[in-house]
Protein backbone atom coordinates (compact mmCIF):
# COMPACT_ATOMS: atom_id res chain seq x y z
CA UNK A 1 0.00 0.00 0.00
CA UNK A 2 1.14 3.94 -0.76
CA UNK A 3 -0.26 6.88 0.93
CA UNK A 4 -2.42 8.68 -1.03
CA UNK A 5 -0.85 11.85 0.17
CA UNK A 6 0.80 13.20 3.74
CA UNK A 7 -1.28 12.97 6.90
CA UNK A 8 -3.81 16.32 6.13
CA UNK A 9 -2.32 17.41 9.55
CA UNK A 10 1.41 16.91 7.95
CA UNK A 11 0.27 19.29 5.18
CA UNK A 12 -1.66 22.32 7.41
CA UNK A 13 0.77 21.99 10.03
CA UNK A 14 -1.50 24.38 11.90
CA UNK A 15 -3.63 21.64 12.65
CA UNK A 16 -1.05 19.80 14.08
CA UNK A 17 -0.71 21.59 17.24
CA UNK A 18 -4.26 21.12 18.72
CA UNK A 19 -5.03 17.59 17.85
CA UNK A 20 -1.88 16.59 19.85
CA UNK A 21 -3.37 19.25 22.50
CA UNK A 22 -6.34 17.39 22.67
CA UNK A 23 -4.31 13.98 23.65
CA UNK A 24 -2.27 15.74 25.92
CA UNK A 25 -5.37 17.48 28.05
CA UNK A 26 -7.06 13.29 27.96
CA UNK A 27 -3.91 12.88 29.76
CA UNK A 28 -4.67 14.93 32.70
CA UNK A 29 -8.23 13.91 33.47
CA UNK A 30 -7.35 10.98 36.23
CA UNK A 31 -7.62 7.87 33.68
CA UNK A 32 -5.24 5.37 33.86
CA UNK A 33 -2.73 6.13 30.81
CA UNK A 34 -3.00 1.84 29.95
CA UNK A 35 -6.40 2.29 30.06
CA UNK A 36 -6.24 5.40 27.53
CA UNK A 37 -3.98 3.61 25.38
CA UNK A 38 -6.33 0.59 25.73
CA UNK A 39 -9.27 3.22 24.56
CA UNK A 40 -7.14 4.44 21.23
CA UNK A 41 -6.20 1.01 20.10
CA UNK A 42 -9.68 -0.55 20.30
CA UNK A 43 -10.99 2.63 18.20
CA UNK A 44 -8.53 2.22 15.91
CA UNK A 45 -8.92 -1.25 15.36
CA UNK A 46 -12.61 -0.26 14.45
CA UNK A 47 -11.73 1.90 12.10
CA UNK A 48 -9.24 -0.27 10.42
CA UNK A 49 -6.40 2.37 11.08
CA UNK A 50 -3.52 -0.03 10.81
CA UNK A 51 -0.98 3.30 11.22
CA UNK A 52 -2.52 4.04 14.50
CA UNK A 53 -2.68 0.57 15.38
CA UNK A 54 0.70 -0.38 15.35
CA UNK A 55 1.69 2.98 17.08
CA UNK A 56 -0.50 2.33 19.64
CA UNK A 57 0.38 -0.96 20.53
CA UNK A 58 3.72 0.43 20.65
CA UNK A 59 3.21 3.37 22.91
CA UNK A 60 0.95 1.07 25.34
CA UNK A 61 4.31 -1.94 25.62
CA UNK A 62 6.31 0.88 26.13
CA UNK A 63 4.11 2.52 28.90
CA UNK A 64 4.22 -1.06 30.80
CA UNK A 65 1.39 -2.60 29.23
CA UNK A 66 1.50 -6.62 28.53
CA UNK A 67 0.87 -7.92 25.16
CA UNK A 68 -1.28 -10.69 26.88
CA UNK A 69 -3.72 -7.69 27.22
CA UNK A 70 -3.10 -5.84 23.51
CA UNK A 71 -3.62 -9.10 21.61
CA UNK A 72 -7.24 -9.21 23.46
CA UNK A 73 -8.44 -5.56 22.76
CA UNK A 74 -10.13 -7.15 20.33
CA UNK A 75 -11.84 -9.41 21.89
CA UNK A 76 -12.61 -7.74 25.71
CA UNK A 77 -15.61 -9.01 26.32
CA UNK A 78 -14.25 -12.87 26.40
CA UNK A 79 -11.07 -12.21 28.36
CA UNK A 80 -9.89 -12.31 31.23
CA UNK A 81 -6.77 -9.63 31.24
CA UNK A 82 -9.54 -6.38 31.92
CA UNK A 83 -10.61 -4.79 34.84
CA UNK A 84 -13.80 -3.66 35.15
CA UNK A 85 -13.49 0.16 34.59
CA UNK A 86 -11.26 -0.85 31.08
CA UNK A 87 -14.27 -2.97 29.93
CA UNK A 88 -16.58 0.07 30.78
CA UNK A 89 -14.32 2.43 28.64
CA UNK A 90 -13.71 -0.14 26.08
CA UNK A 91 -17.63 -0.07 25.51
CA UNK A 92 -17.57 3.36 25.26
CA UNK A 93 -15.47 3.36 22.99
CA UNK A 94 -17.31 1.12 20.55
CA UNK A 95 -20.52 3.29 20.81
CA UNK A 96 -18.57 6.32 20.58
CA UNK A 97 -16.69 4.62 17.28
CA UNK A 98 -19.93 3.46 15.68
CA UNK A 99 -22.18 6.41 16.36
CA UNK A 100 -24.24 5.65 13.34
CA UNK A 101 -24.18 1.65 13.91
CA UNK A 102 -27.85 2.16 16.61
CA UNK A 103 -30.63 4.63 17.18
CA UNK A 104 -29.26 5.02 20.59
CA UNK A 105 -25.81 5.29 19.86
CA UNK A 106 -24.92 5.71 23.38
CA UNK A 107 -27.19 3.33 25.33
CA UNK A 108 -28.11 3.91 28.97
CA UNK A 109 -26.45 1.00 30.46
CA UNK A 110 -23.14 1.89 28.34
CA UNK A 111 -23.14 5.40 29.92
CA UNK A 112 -24.30 3.91 33.48
CA UNK A 113 -21.15 1.48 33.90
CA UNK A 114 -18.62 3.96 32.39
CA UNK A 115 -20.26 6.50 35.03
CA UNK A 116 -19.55 3.90 37.86
CA UNK A 117 -15.89 3.76 37.01
CA UNK A 118 -15.19 7.62 35.71
CA UNK A 119 -16.11 11.01 36.99
CA UNK A 120 -17.31 13.57 35.17
CA UNK A 121 -13.43 14.41 34.87
CA UNK A 122 -12.67 10.91 33.43
CA UNK A 123 -15.83 10.72 31.38
CA UNK A 124 -14.51 13.66 29.89
CA UNK A 125 -11.25 12.48 29.49
CA UNK A 126 -12.38 9.60 27.55
CA UNK A 127 -14.84 10.97 25.35
CA UNK A 128 -12.13 13.61 24.28
CA UNK A 129 -9.39 10.49 23.73
CA UNK A 130 -11.63 8.80 21.71
CA UNK A 131 -13.03 11.71 19.61
CA UNK A 132 -9.01 12.40 18.85
CA UNK A 133 -8.58 9.18 18.34
CA UNK A 134 -10.93 8.59 15.73
CA UNK A 135 -10.02 12.14 14.11
CA UNK A 136 -5.80 10.63 13.98
CA UNK A 137 -8.32 7.25 12.22
CA UNK A 138 -10.30 9.49 9.27
CA UNK A 139 -6.92 11.37 8.37
CA UNK A 140 -5.28 8.09 8.27
CA UNK A 141 -7.35 5.84 6.79
CA UNK A 142 -8.49 8.10 4.37
CA UNK A 143 -5.63 9.10 2.74
CA UNK A 144 -3.38 5.78 3.11
CA UNK A 145 -1.21 6.60 6.08
CA UNK A 146 0.73 3.17 5.85
CA UNK A 147 1.60 1.53 9.29
CA UNK A 148 5.21 2.20 10.60
CA UNK A 149 5.73 5.91 8.47
CA UNK A 150 4.24 9.00 9.40
CA UNK A 151 4.16 12.10 7.58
Amino acid sequence: MEARMKNPAMIITEAMQPIQGLMAATQKGGVAPKTLGLVHLRASQINGCSSCVESGTQHAKQGGDTLERLFAVAAWRDSPHFTDAERAALALTECVTRLSDRADPVPEDVWNEAARHYDEKGLAALLLSIATTNVFNRLNVSTRQVAGSWG
